[in-house]
């Protein structure tokens, strides 16, 4: 009997679907350096590449930086309710495709969306299953400095960004995690643990505790 419990439980977790993750951030909070380093270790883990309007930079490739699309086909995708959020930023569009989403969570993956406040919330009236992580360094002076030390931004944008992670951070009252990115190995580390703790979440396990509990 325990065999066979066993043997149930591995092929419940195979085809369970995947889990929907939003991390959001404010500028120089370090969150794609985090990101990165966890998905390059965890294959489970996908990230969601993002739809926009805007025209590639150096570097950016179609289908992998981002789905670069014009501005009427961003709309046309819009009007076809194509995008699970979708936002005008500095006068382009940025947007998740629902039909990629849908198919890497149908697949087993679980899918990360890197998306600003708004998005989030967002995702969340859309998706209420959706698990909320806010990613923020110790203070707004640390932020500042980090900031001023990646030398790529005029004072005047540094202020503005102050301004919005400010008011970013009064929003994450309503995400589910907070995690200070104080030491890169302890944020990285904090991060793993809310994907695993959410995998085991009782609430997502239903199925296979049903399916245990009615075998004799």
């Amino acid at each position: 009997m325990l065999e066979e419990i066993i043997t149930l439980v591995l092929n419940m977790t195979l085809r369970k679907k995947g889990l929907l993750f939003v991390v959001s951030a404010p500028s120089g909070a370090g969150k794609t350096s985090l990101l990165k380093s966890i998905l390059d270790e965890n294959t489970d883990l996908t990230v969601a590449v993002s739809h926009t309007s805007r025209l590639p930079r150096e570097g950016e490739t179609h289908g992998s930086s981002y789905y670069f699309t014009s501005r009427s086909e961003f709309t046309d995708l819009i009007s076809k309710d194509s995008f699970l959020e979708y936002a005008l930023v500095h006068e382009n569009y940025y947007g998740t495709s629902k039909e990629e989403v849908q198919k890497k969570l149908a697949e087993g993956k679980h899918v990360i969306l890197e998306i600003d406040v708004q998005g989030a919330e967002q995702i969340k009236r859309k998706f209420p299953e959706a698990v909320l992580i806010f990613i923020f360094p110790p203070s707004l002076e640390i932020l500042k400095e980090r900031l001023e030390n990646r030398q790529t931004d005029s004072p005047e944008v540094i202020e503005l960004r102050i301004k919005n992670a400010r008011e970013e951070l009064e929003r994450s009252i309503d995400f589910d995690y907070l995690v200070i990115n104080d030491n890169f190995e302890t944020a990285k580390y904090d991060l793993q643990c809310i994907f695993r703790a959410e995998e085991l979440a009782v609430s997502r396990n239903q199925d296979i505790l049903d399916d245990v509990l009615s075998i004799k």
